[in-house]
């Protein structure tokens, strides 16, 4: 019968057992023999409370969750004329994502004889990069791909952990931006990304026309 290396409860090693006289100690103790390191010669056993073994496990999971950033790629989309204007909004929703921790893409689309003009899309880019300021870094320079260029910007800042459930059960008030709505609201928050760019094509539609 094979034989294995035994811990007791409070870390202390018992020396080598066989399988069976070792089950029947962690059994006098009222507790579970447990595999931890099942590779080892011999392979190494504990004797623990294995529910609370699997109950700590899953506390430590959960708690690594809820401090986890996730960090995601935003996009925003420009055309060779945004005007000032949505540029404004532009810029705010770039900067919005880069304090939130997120990377965003810059994309700037070309219609017909606009290809002409790349230098421009260019310029708009770097706008919005140089009125974010020290929020970011270029990743990634303005660069064409078929009929878009695009450029990357990471934020410089690494994002805080959110700590909702914390201040939940603390009868806190969440104050995070993202988490409270009403707090300097901003009404491009309500329109998802195909929305705006919706808008964005109905308004220079309009402007052409004109």
């Amino acid at each position: 019968m094979p034989r294995v290396l035994v811990i007791d409860n409070e870390g202390n090693r018992l020396g080598e057992f066989l399988t069976e006289d070792a089950v029947r100690l962690a059994q006098e103790r009222g507790l579970d023999l447990v595999e931890v390191a099942p590779d080892g010669r011999p392979p190494v056993c504990r004797i623990a409370d294995y529910g609370r073994m699997k109950y700590d496990r899953k506390k430590k999971e959960a708690a690594a969750r809820r401090n986890q950033v996730h960090v995601q790629n935003k996009e925003v989309k420009l055309r060779p004329k945004t005007d000032d204007h949505d540029m404004a909004v532009k810029v705010r929703n770039t900067m919005r994502f880069l304090n939130a921790g997120h990377k965003v893409k810059i994309t700037v689309r070309f219609r017909g004889r606009e290809m002409a003009h790349r230098d421009i899309g260019a310029q708009q880019c770097l706008r919005i990069a140089d009125a974010c300021g020290d929020l970011c870094t270029i990743e990634s320079h303005p660069r064409m791909d078929g009929r878009q260029m695009f450029m990357i910007l990471a934020p410089t800042k690494k994002p805080q952990p959110r700590r909702r459930e914390e201040k939940q059960r603390k009868g806190q008030a969440p104050t995070d931006p993202e988490e409270v709505e009403g707090l300097e609201h901003d009404p491009d928050d309500d329109i998802n990304d195909d929305e705006l760019d919706q808008l964005d094509e109905a308004a220079e539609a309009a402007s052409e026309s004109e």
